[in-house]
């Protein structure tokens, strides 16, 4: 029985925890957050994979944002835009749109502030996110930033999770298996 999966992404391996998201199915823990290191690399690779001319990065909270900063900063752009998950106070005309993830239970929202969707207006958007698996999420930021009158032009993620390894629409740096809940090992108080 497996309790953890070995990532490799270039010269970095991290020991990742095998978690169950349903009776069936579980998923290698990728967790970017204060991983400088892997964000760091990560963002090397896919930014020297950028063919076209954009003009902004834009990824989706929480853990896609500090590869889009490593990645702006790289590409050499002041600004970058995350799109939020619920609504501030701060905010001024959010747009909004629904997205189902398969590491969430509920429906949850991407939410655009009005002053990013001003900024990216007319602009040439790459998107970027740390795991792609369905997809849901990049087609749900995509069709908002489209409302928003910005052209997606390049989605990048540094894994992808499950049959996203198959899609030819993100560029990737390695491929995550998915889990049969009957391979792993797990904690029984887990599921």
């Amino acid at each position: 029985m497996q309790s953890s999966y070995e990532l490799t992404i270039g010269k970095l391996k991290r020991t990742l925890p095998i978690i169950p998201i349903n009776q069936k199915t579980a998923i290698a823990s990728f967790v970017l957050l204060g991983d400088a290191e892997l964000a760091h690399y990560a963002a090397i690779e896919l930014t020297k994979r950028i063919t076209k001319p954009f003009d902004y990065f834009v990824t989706i909270e929480t853990k896609g944002i500090p590869l889009a900063e490593e990645m702006s900063r790289l590409a050499g752009r002041q600004h970058y835009v995350v799109l939020r998950k619920s609504e501030k106070l701060y905010m001024r005309n959010p747009m909004s749109i629904q997205v189902k993830s398969i590491t969430t239970t509920n429906v949850q929202h991407l939410v655009l502030d009005a002053t990013d969707a001003d900024l990216i207006k007319g602009k040439r958007i790459i998107l970027v996110d740390d795991v792609i698996s369905t997809g849901g999420s990049l087609v749900a930021a995509e069709d908002l930033l489209n409302r928003a009158g910005a052209s997606v032009i390049g989605r990048y993620a540094i894994l992808a999770e499950g049959n996203a390894g198959n899609r030819k629409d993100c560029d990737y740096l390695a491929q995550l298996p998915l889990f049969s809940l009957a391979d792993v090992e797990t904690d029984p108080g887990q599921h």
